[in-house]
């Protein structure tokens, strides 16, 4: 993945449940172009969102057993709102059903607790070893950077302010 629309995981159930948050600011780049006097998320980055947060959901339910997680489908794909900079979006994704190489998702979108966008997704899962097996090595290249990725997602659900013991 070359971009990240998840700042943070902040619940994960696994098999079950993933809530994940983006803040968005006027760093981003995008939002010069998308519209240039009213800067708002694209629709089409909303619905990344959902499914980033959807396929850590289902790396970490299989434990990483696929280098590669993606959107096949996007289903009842509806939005509510527009996202302006200084806003949070909190995405959550539940399990429907898994099957082999296939998740059915529930998604969501919500800005300070209403759902502005929501859609059922199918994400594919598979190995890049799967089709031509000498790329067995960028599998497990990809999974080493995801793991990190997501121990770096999921550092900022410690209470840093919480008072520490010393021993």
């Amino acid at each position: 993945m070359r971009f990240s629309l998840i700042d943070r995981i902040v619940e994960l159930e696994p098999c079950v449940r993933i809530t994940a948050v983006k803040s968005l600011t006027m760093t981003e780049e995008y939002l010069a172009d998308h519209f240039p006097h009213f800067p708002v998320m694209p629709g089409v980055l909303m619905l990344e969102a959902m499914t980033q947060a959807g396929a850590w959901l289902v790396r970490v339910s299989e434990d990483f057993a696929h280098s590669i997680v993606v959107l096949k489908q996007a289903n009842n794909v509806k939005y509510a709102q527009f996202i302006e900079p200084g806003q949070t979006l909190a995405v959550t994704a539940e399990v429907l059903k898994f099957d082999d190489g296939e998740v059915k998702l529930k998604a969501y979108g919500t800005v300070s607790g209403r759902i502005i966008l929501n859609a059922r997704l199918t994400l594919t899962c598979y190995n890049l070893a799967d089709r031509n097996p000498s790329l067995a090595v960028a599998d497990r290249a990809t999974v080493r950077d995801l793991r990190q990725q997501l121990f770096m997602l999921q550092q900022s659900r410690v209470d840093l302010s919480a008072p520490t013991t010393k021993t």
